[in-house]
């Protein structure tokens, strides 16, 4: 097996979903990019920079099961022909933040396999995310993933 990890910026937009209000359908998307996180003296600063590549796709579909907690099952598309499926671990959590005007949350995913590269595909991925007044959505994915069939490079599979 080998092992992939990846952290991205997803942005774009939620939108409520059926009558009963407690269903949003998001969808966002994310440019390819690198993360680099540097401890010094002044502690610690983190940067996300643009890199060569495509874009990553995702959609979801998010049930409040409580004032503050939620299930979720998406896709994560990358590329044209290479895509996740997952489903939330536990629950996530979306409450109030510092920021008057975001809801800070988190989820943990577990992928369900996939399609293309991903076709068999198991792991784990989590996501930090804001949500704004006007359902918009800034969220920070870091994914460690294993691939069946393919021999890994770091000696780990």
């Amino acid at each position: 097996m080998r092992e992939v990890i990846y952290a991205m910026h997803f942005s774009g937009q939620a939108e409520p979903v059926g009558e009963v209000g407690n269903v949003l359908r998001a969808a966002t998307s994310a440019p390819s990019c690198t993360l680099i996180s540097t401890v010094g003296p002044d502690a610690l600063v983190g940067v996300l920079a643009s890199a060569a590549g495509g874009e990553a796709t995702f959609e979801s579909e998010v049930t409040f099961t409580g004032e503050r907690s939620f299930q979720e099952v998406g896709t994560i598309g990358f590329g044209t022909r290479h895509q996740l499926r997952f489903s939330t671990v536990g629950s996530g959590y979306l409450a109030a933040s510092a920021d008057p005007g975001r809801r800070q949350g988190a989820v943990m995913w577990r992928v369900e396999g996939g399609a293309g590269l991903f076709a068999g595909a198991s792991g784990l991925i989590t996501s930090n995310f804001f949500v704004d007044e006007g359902l918009g959505i800034a969220a920070h994915q870091l994914g460690v993933l294993l691939l069946p069939g393919v021999k890994s490079q770091s000696g780990r599979g």
